[in-house]
């Protein structure tokens, strides 16, 4: 089968930025993820892009754009637009490099993101409430101070560097039939299906959207964008996709999908559990896609890149506490209790009795809707199953404490 390649960046330009930047970035393993693989019923393999030096694949498209720069213009200093990842992708090699680089980050920047630039030595710039506003606000400044933009996606040496991925994936498992990939601006899966497509024609590229943030999607079938929203994937959060990337994907890219933030939250735990790697949101996409649609996978050999592993470590505390709750193996349960001495240890030998562990527990008097000579006990507690959660619960009913289970959304508006 042959493939018509775009003309705007090739196999040449990618295999010269694997060239330029051998030895600089971290040439990132691809691994058989097969406890993930067995549950989605295909052959998994994943590119653990969260292994480079900054966290994301951004060291690889920052540094071959750099290094292309004339040496006026290297000197003159840079300057680019980010919520976090190119941000600290071009800090870090411009400061390897001894190019000065300032970067403009919106308010809502992650403060880690924030601190982690301005620890590569960049000038950081904090405004604007919307990536928009600080692409503006970044253009504005290269304009008056003669500083050169490294746009994050939009730019053939940056989808070039990002391609090296795809080289990689290709010579580590070369009989891959299908690589699913997070698309943001585009810039990511632009590189990777150029040099996939020239190296293998058949293969089969699928890109992912967070549903919040379709701008890919909507572009090539001219909908009318609409897009936002508080994302765990914010890494691909981006309403306006690139007029370059548009392009290629659109020419190489055979389905785009959507993934709820149910479907990020769960792939983060799967990937933390099954195969201890820790992504972020946009890193877990391509496992949520496949995890959504497992039937359009089985018994392919897929490949995915985990683009990224910059997570808050509160925020990833939180999502595998909610998976444990949502896999029963922790339960938040209301209990009713006559309100008198002994109570609570009653109702904790039930709980242990049945093989729970109380982790934490909070005794409601004067704000529940009980009588007076009630009251409310939550209790938090460690299961095995759902199955066993039901056990506990009718151990209590026949020590006369009346329980419920308390969802997730409801046991946390009541802390």
């Amino acid at each position: 089968m042959s493939v018509q390649l775009p003309k705007s960046v090739q196999l040449k330009d990618i295999t010269a930025a694997a060239e330029a930047i051998e030895g600089e970035v971290v040439k990132t393993p691809t691994v058989s993820a097969q406890r993930l693989g067995e549950a989605f019923g295909c052959d998994l393999h994943l590119k653990l892009e969260n292994f480079q030096f900054t966290g994301s694949f951004k060291d690889r498209g920052a540094l071959n754009k750099l290094k292309n720069l004339e040496p006026e213009r290297a000197r003159a200093g840079v300057i680019a637009m980010s919520a976090g990842n190119h941000a600290q992708g071009v800090a870090h090699h411009a400061q390897r490099l001894g190019i000065p680089a300032t970067i403009v980050m919106p308010e809502f920047a992650p403060f880690t993101k924030v601190d982690r630039t301005r620890g590569f030595g960049a000038k950081v710039v904090l405004t604007g409430d919307t990536l928009d506003a600080s692409a503006h606000a970044a253009r504005e400044i290269a304009e008056r101070e003669g500083l050169t933009f490294v746009h994050p996606y939009d730019d053939p040496l940056i989808v070039a560097g990002q391609g090296t991925i795809g080289l990689e994936m290709l010579a580590a498992v070369p009989d891959l039939e299908v690589l699913v990939v997070p698309i943001g601006g585009g810039g990511l899966i632009s590189g990777i299906a150029i040099a996939a497509k020239a190296i293998n024609p058949d293969i089969e590229i699928i890109g992912v959207e967070a549903a919040l943030y379709p701008s890919m999607y909507q572009a090539l079938r001219d909908e009318a964008p609409h897009a936002g929203g508080v994302t765990l994937a914010d890494g691909i959060a981006v309403k306006s996709p690139g007029k370059l990337t548009m392009a290629i994907v659109e020419e190489l890219v055979s389905d785009i999908l959507l993934v709820d933030e149910a479907a990020i939250e769960s792939a983060i735990a799967n990937l933390a559990e099954s195969q201890k790697v820790v992504a972020e949101g946009a890193g877990a996409a391509g496992i949520a896609a496949i995890a959504s649609e497992p039937g359009r996978f089985a018994g392919r050999k897929v490949g995915s890149v985990i683009c990224g592993g910059n997570i808050d470590l509160r925020m990833l505390a939180g999502v595998l506490a909610r998976g444990l709750m949502r896999d029963g193996r922790m339960a938040r349960l209301r209990i009713e209790i006559i309100d008198r001495p002994g109570q609570l240890a009653k109702l904790s030998q039930v709980i242990g009795s049945a093989g729970g562990n109380i982790i934490e527990v909070y005794h409601q008097r004067l704000f529940a809707d009980v009588p007076a000579k009630r009251a409310d006990v939550d209790v938090v507690v460690e299961t095995r199953n759902a199955e066993h959660v039901a056990e506990i619960v009718a151990g209590l009913a026949e020590a006369g404490f009346p329980s419920r289970v308390l969802s997730i959304r409801s046991a946390e508006s009541d802390i």
